[in-house]
Order: structure tokens, then sequence, then C-alpha cells
């Protein structure tokens, strides 16, 4: 995969640059009235569900931590809590979710986050040899290797999906 460089810099873009990582950006055009960003990027890039990747905020008893899993799915709030040590989980507030990454909804990247929060990545993302995820913006996804999203997050994997 070569690393593609464009005037489309975001924190995400910079923390790959930073490490040397090889990535791709999507650039797509967003539909405001899209019901859901993921989904959106999936058609939009005409790429499979499975291999796009939204970044959830959750609370886990009072701190915030990241969820990351396919749009083709959602996030198992009793997973997500169980991965990080915990007995529950409830959806962060979208204002606390954006003020602690930096990153608007719809936009937020599990990589160059305002403050780094603990992290867990979906098990199924290290069936691929590239994933995508949100770019830091709306309308911008970036394709690198699962391993190197895992060890750029400091994250760690488990089964947090459960299928639509």
């Amino acid at each position: 995969m070569a690393k593609k460089t464009t005037s489309q810099g975001t924190p995400a873009t910079a923390v790959l640059a930073a490490a040397g990582v090889p990535f791709v950006l999507h650039p797509y055009t967003h539909d405001p009235s899209a019901p859901s960003f993921g989904l959106e990027a999936a058609e939009a890039l005409g790429v499979d569900p499975a291999r796009v990747f939204k970044t959830l905020m959750v609370d886990v008893e009072g701190k915030l931590a990241v969820g990351v899993v396919p749009v083709s799915g959602n996030l198992d709030l009793k997973a997500v809590a169980a991965a990080l040590g915990a007995k529950k989980a409830a959806m962060a507030d979208p204002k606390a979710a954006e003020r602690r990454t930096g990153y608007v909804l719809g936009g937020i990247s599990p990589l160059g986050q305002r403050q780094a929060s603990p992290t867990v990545v979906d098990d199924s993302a290290l069936e691929f040899d590239t994933v995508l995820v949100s770019g830091g913006r709306r309308g911008l996804d970036i394709e690198l290797a699962p391993g190197d999203l895992v060890r750029l997050t400091s994250a760690s994997t488990a089964r947090i999906r459960t299928l639509v």
C-alpha cells in the first residue's frame, strides 16, 4: 500500500505520517442527510462494510473509552465493558466525545485524538489486510493495516460487535 500525501491533513494523518505507517486516504462527498456515516462511507467508496470501521466513544464506569467496530454491525456494550475490565458501559455523551477527541461526530477517528482513551478494536479487523477508519472528518476515510491501527492506538482486540 502506497503512502499518499495530500492537503487533507488531520491529526489522524499526522500520527500516521509521524509513525511512518503506510496509509491511503479515501475522500468522498459526504451527504449531511445520510442516516449512517459509516455505511455512507462504505457505499461511496465501494468497500465491503465489514472492512469499514466506525469509532464509538463509550462511558465505562465514568471514564471515556473507544470501541472500533465494523459498520456492518453494532457495538456490544457489555462486550466492550468486559474487554476493558468493567461491568457495564453506555454510549458517551456526544459533546463529551467531541471535547475528548477534538473531532466532530461522524468524523471521530481512533487515531490522533486530543486525549488518548483506552481502545478496543473488534477482532474481525484482523481478518483483513487493510481496514478503513475515519480520517478525522466527515467525508474522509483512511485505509491502513489493522495491526498498525491496533499498535498506534495501544488497543486491545476482542469481539465487541453484534451483527445487525
